[in-house]
């Protein structure tokens, strides 16, 4: 593999990510097709290399005493790293987004008009210890015909630099520009401030990482940024619930992979169904390893409780810990979400078709769900192939974010000769 382009600056390469964006955007798609099956193509057979880059990332991480939940969000395997090149390709087989015509019509004096879609330019994204992002956005702005410039942080570095290598390598074979995909780890924290003050050369930036550190980019940015938010996920167990529904969901949604942002952090029980269903759930928690910080009520009815404290309604522990509490009604449940919910997902488990249509309508959330695990939320799930991220805000884009969400729109005129009077 030949090493990256050399750079002076990182304010560099978003120039040269800048030029890109304009070749990209003119690439028909079949040309994002087949590069997009150059990458995964490449992927597959450098997979050794990506992994034992990974190990090292790994090795460095435990020296440094970072959490379980982050090695899990930063290992690459065999399986994991065919899983990205299968992403890869699910993208490529989705519908380009580009020149879709998203509305349009013909002005009483004869012009015709048409909204369509059109790539933003330049996508920068910052984020944290987890080097399928490098791969993921990477696929999803070429797709939509973006360039990209991408920030993974520290605990991945031997990773994403192999990962970008690979890719710009599998870009050039394909004839395109290998500009189009762009890192700036190697500057450290100013390559981060280069994308987060690139006014004019990055168009669209997407924090994905910890609550501080989407914070750090919102507040600090001068360029237009898309949310993506913490998860603090909430479940709501009704008098209705089922309890083998109420107990395969939390399990689901705490122990599958409890270091991803749809994972629940808390379940609210009301009160009718505290007594039959609390035992259940926190024995079926507590088999798979899990640590409840429960209220006075919860410990209460079951042993082994952390006593939790006001800091745990609003912690995402990403790690095999969750908070539970009875709650009065569903009154009582809403305004608990209310208050404590970052805004990404949400969901109850009920036979009240009352309380379902009431809870997704009340309940502000960028996902709201009805008798179904958390982690649903998931580009890949929803059928978007990969995703760049969960956005919690509500611009332009809110939950999970395909290809759509990497485009604008600009408006088409023609006409034949009109004058505005």
């Amino acid at each position: 593999m030949s090493p990256a382009e050399p750079a002076d600056t990182a304010q560099d390469r978003l120039v040269r990510a800048k030029e890109a964006s304009r070749a990209t955007a003119r690439l028909t798609s079949d040309d994002k097709a087949r590069a997009l099956e150059a990458i995964a193509r490449a992927l597959e057979a450098h997979t050794a290399v990506i992994i034992e880059a990974n190990a090292r990332d790994i090795e460095r991480g435990r020296a440094s005493g970072i959490s379980e939940g982050l090695i899990d969000r930063l290992r690459l395997d065999e399986t994991r790293v065919a899983a990205l090149a299968s992403a890869v390709r699910d993208v490529a087989a989705l519908a380009d987004p580009v020149g879709q015509v998203v509305g349009g019509h013909r002005m009483p004096n004869g012009v015709s008009l048409e909204q369509v879609r059109v790539p933003f330019g330049v996508v920068g994204v910052i984020y944290e210890a987890r080097p399928n992002v490098t791969v993921d956005i990477a696929a999803l702005a070429l797709r939509s015909g973006n360039a990209s410039v991408l920030r993974g942080g520290s605990a991945a570095r031997e990773s994403n630099t192999v990962l970008v290598r690979v890719m710009r390598d599998a870009l050039e074979e394909s004839g395109i520009t290998a500009e189009a995909i762009q890192t700036v780890d190697d500057f450290g924290r100013d390559g981060a401030m280069a994308l987060m003050r690139g006014r004019g050369f990055v168009d669209v930036l997407v924090p994905r990482g910890s609550a501080s550190l989407i914070e750090t980019v919102v507040t600090e940015s001068i360029v237009p940024v898309i949310e993506t938010g913490a998860g603090n996920v909430h479940i709501v167990l009704d008098e209705s619930a089922p309890d083998d529904w109420a107990r395969e969901i939390v399990v689901n949604a705490k122990v599958q992979r409890p270091s991803v942002c749809n994972a629940v952090e808390t379940v609210l029980v009301l009160r009718q169904a505290a007594p039959r269903l609390v035992p259940i759930i926190a024995d079926a928690l507590h088999s798979e390893g899990v640590a409840i910080h429960g209220d006075d009520v919860v410990a209460g009815m079951v042993a082994n409780i952390i006593p939790a404290t006001e800091e745990d309604w609003a912690t995402e522990y990403l790690s095999l810990d969750i908070a539970m509490k009875v709650v009065d009604d569903l009154d009582d449940a809403l305004a608990h979400i209310r208050q404590y919910s970052t805004g990404h997902t949400e969901s109850i488990v009920t036979t009240d078709s009352r309380n379902a249509e009431r809870f997704l309508a009340e309940v502000d959330s960028a996902v709201v769900m009805v008798n179904a695990s958390t982690r649903f939320t998931d580009g890949g799930e929803f059928g978007f192939g990969a995703e760049v991220g969960i956005s919690t805000q509500k611009l332009h884009a809110r939950g999970p974010m395909g290809l759509a969400e990497l485009t604008s729109t600009k408006w088409l005129a023609r006409g034949s000769g009109q004058t505005r009077p």
